[in-house]
């Protein structure tokens, strides 16, 4: 099959985007009910704090979108996909990735309530992320080990956008995936994946410790330190600087633009794992050249 996709690069390329727009659907599923079942399992943890060691953990109140379910039925699996207004279960023809939502003209089927515009785009983004990671790279195992970073990068964006929360569930698997897929050199050899660990994690551990001692406050959360330590044993500790920097850049060119344009309170944090998930994916197709800019 390789062999057949390889002779054909533009087939490969448009399986690819296919693929990442079915994967993307998923995608949507995760970015939504991951929150909810953190929050489903810090409730039980409370609850058994609460009542001490030899207590039953009372089940907590699963999210009212996806009705009345008890703790442990509740995961990326089940229950099935249904309207969070009116209950109504997403048939297999409803959940085409874009065609649905378009064909639906973006309501619901059944009380015609408005389905948020982004579900195809976290469709789309995904299957373009994935049609150039193919087209870059061509077929083989670089191109469909960078969809896994990519699909993960996707999921954190939008989950820290929601909820400002890096999950450790994807990021430490993440960074283990990242320097397994180093083993074999898919990206940088493994050495570089190491260190790219370990200071992407101390990097960012540092400028948090250091602005909490200056200004008194924590200027970000601990899953940004994860994250691009993730993002290090994926892509070398020599990407780092690059990444920094372009996170560091485009999140302050956003916040800045939401206080002037839109108001925003700039006493209330922005997340900053969509800019280092930004900074991962320009570093992951173009890092060779970023490093040698940087390094002159």
């Amino acid at each position: 099959m390789l062999e057949l996709l390889s002779a054909q690069p533009g087939l490969f390329v448009v399986a690819a985007v296919v693929l990442g727009l079915l994967v993307g659907s998923f995608l949507n599923v995760v970015i939504h009910r991951i929150p909810h079942m953190l929050e489903m399992e810090w409730r039980e943890q409370c609850a058994w704090l609460a009542g001490g060691a030899n207590a039953v953990p009372s089940a907590p109140v699963p999210p009212p979108a996806e009705g009345a379910v008890s703790h442990r039925a509740y995961n990326l699996w089940t229950p099935p996909s249904s309207c969070p207004h009116c209950g109504h279960a997403i048939a297999w023809h409803e959940n085409i990735p874009i065609v649905s939502w378009l064909f639906l003209r973006g309501r619901c089927a059944a009380c015609h309530s408005a389905i948020s515009g982004r579900y195809p785009l976290v469709e789309a983004l995904t299957g373009l992320l994935f049609g150039y990671a193919a087209w870059h790279w061509g077929a083989g195992s670089q191109a469909m080990t960078a969809w896994v970073l990519l699909s993960a990068l996707v999921v954190l964006c939008f989950i820290d956008l929601d909820t400002h929360l890096l999950p450790d569930n994807i990021t430490l698997p993440l960074a283990w995936t990242g320097l397994l897929a180093n083993l074999w050199g898919t990206f940088v050899p493994l050495e570089q994946a190491v260190i790219g660990a370990v200071v992407g994690y101390l990097f960012l551990w540092g400028i948090y410790h250091l602005f909490k001692l200056l200004t008194g406050k924590e200027g970000m959360g601990f899953g940004d330190f994860k994250l691009l330590a993730a993002l290090g044993a994926w892509l070398g500790w020599k990407t780092l600087l690059p990444i920094a920097l372009i996170a560091s850049l485009a999140g302050a060119l956003v916040g800045t633009a939401l206080i002037l344009l839109g108001g925003h309170d700039r006493s209330k944090p922005l997340p900053f794992g969509p800019w280092l998930a930004l900074g991962g994916v320009v570093s992951l197709f173009w890092g060779d050249n970023l490093v040698a800019f940087w390094l002159g």
